[in-house]
């Protein structure tokens, strides 16, 4: 018997079909908003993202190294800058034991370029995921357009942390699984 023609309309659906592609990198950009979705080790106002993204961007895989290099000596270049404040500061009120003017008023503007040494430095071995202070993460709310922080958030936050070190049971040398609150929870007696 002859072969049977595949329909137009199934080779239609073979050609959309979607694949990886291993030759380019394809970077979705969301604003950033209030996260609510994690829980930072201090503080409140936890970062996230839009729920759409507002600009997409392709790149080959030579070309995405390249920004994502431009990327991180300027994160790198930040963290060092933050490092020389700390230190400038530090130095001021003789490692934070008496107060001082000068040393409060300073600022990142404060830190020449020529201060820190950013080429020296090997970004990849570098740790790009530092915690952010609350101050900081503030600030980068309001700079992508966050008017109205959600106080509330801070509460919960704290409220998480104490619950996560409160964790086991109270059993003392052997496990009475009626009234450990572990094994009634189904998980082996912590």
């Amino acid at each position: 018997s002859p072969p049977s023609a595949t329909s137009i309309l199934k080779r239609q659906k073979q050609l959309r079909r979607k694949s990886v592609r291993f030759d380019q990198v394809t970077v979705y950009y969301f604003a950033r908003r209030q996260g609510f979705t994690s829980v930072p080790s201090q503080g409140g106002s936890s970062l996230g993202m839009a729920q759409r993204h507002n600009s997409v961007r392709r790149y080959t895989l030579c070309e995405f190294a390249q920004e994502q290099e431009v990327n991180h000596r300027e994160i790198l270049r930040e963290h060092l800058k933050e490092e020389k404040l700390h230190a400038k500061k530090m130095k001021l009120t003789k490692n934070g034991t008496v107060e001082s003017e000068e040393a409060a008023g300073l600022t990142l503007e404060d830190v020449s370029d020529d201060d820190i040494d950013v080429e020296n430095v090997e970004v990849d071995d570098y740790f790009f995921l530092q915690p952010l202070p609350t101050k900081r993460r503030r600030a980068l709310l309001r700079a992508s357009g966050v008017h109205r922080i959600d106080a509330e958030e801070k509460q919960e936050l704290r409220a998480i942390r104490l619950s996560r070190e409160e964790c086991g049971c109270d059993c003392r040398l052997y496990c009475d699984p009626e009234a450990c609150a572990c094994s009634q929870a189904g998980i082996k007696c912590q």
